[in-house]
């Protein structure tokens, strides 16, 4: 029998976000974000170790702190070269399975993440993923976004990426140039791709803040679940409709400097 391989989620986390500072650590239901995205990416029954990947920049020793005390993996490392910061995070935690999130996805769903981890295996893929940034599509909203990699396929674009994007973002050059690597994009109908529930700006913390309040169970819910609140409550989607997603060949201007 083949040795089972290990599945690690490494959830991406810096308080010096551009658009909206500490927000990883902004309380959302009584407890700060980033609790929610590591807890829900742990009910994942594909993922068998949750991990942070932050920075050295002092910074984020708040966010060390939050890991120490709440007994969760912490790897600190570059701040722009992300990059290079999952894929030592990755061989750290001994990861042949690498699923990838960010901290400012509250609502990820742990379902979602096992159909893309699913997906990846059943497709025989070096990278899978529920959503591609623009300019190419996705169907599942903003704030779902779950990738998975192998490790042999992050290594080898941890050799190759030259690009400042490509280390910003960690995961373009395993899609940005066609046929590079074996590539699966899991999608669903219908498109729900125009909603945006990740937090960016203090207008989506204040879009979350109130779906929050409107989830019946706020501790276990689905996507479904949110997706239902916003048809029921259509004037939340107003709140955070203007802010723009990012490119993926988009790079922080601090990263030059």
């Amino acid at each position: 029998m083949p040795e089972k391989q290990r599945t690690v989620a490494i959830v991406q986390a810096r308080m010096s976000s551009s658009r909206l500072p500490e927000k990883v650590l902004q309380e959302i239901n009584g407890k700060p974000m980033i609790a929610h995205v590591v807890e829900r990416t742990g009910r994942a029954e594909c993922v068998d170790r949750v991990a942070v990947a932050t920075t050295i920049d002092p910074s984020d020793d708040a966010i060390e702190t939050w890991c120490n005390e709440t007994g969760t993996a912490c790897y600190r490392g570059s701040m722009f070269d992300v990059l290079d910061r999952f894929y030592q995070a990755a061989k750290l935690f001994e990861a042949s399975v690498i699923v990838r999130v960010t901290a400012d996805c509250p609502v990820i769903d742990p379902q979602v993440i096992d159909d893309t981890v699913k997906a990846f295996h059943a497709n025989c893929a070096d990278f899978a993923a529920n959503r591609l940034p623009p300019p190419w599509g996705r169907t599942f909203p903003i704030g779902l976004d779950t990738e998975v990699v192998s490790f042999t396929a992050l290594e080898r674009a941890w050799k190759e990426a030259r690009e400042p994007h490509e280390r910003e973002h960690v995961m373009p050059y395993l899609y940005d140039v066609d046929g590079r690597f074996k590539i699966y994009q899991l999608n669903t109908t219908p498109d729900y791709g125009s909603l945006r529930w990740t937090v960016d700006t203090p207008e989506d913390l204040e879009f979350i803040r109130r779906v929050f309040t409107f989830l019946p169970d706020p501790e276990n819910f689905t996507w479904l679940d949110v997706l239902a609140v916003t048809r029921e409550h259509p004037e939340l989607n107003a709140i955070n409709a203007e802010i723009k997603h990012k490119m993926f060949n988009e790079v922080d201007s601090r990263m030059q400097k």
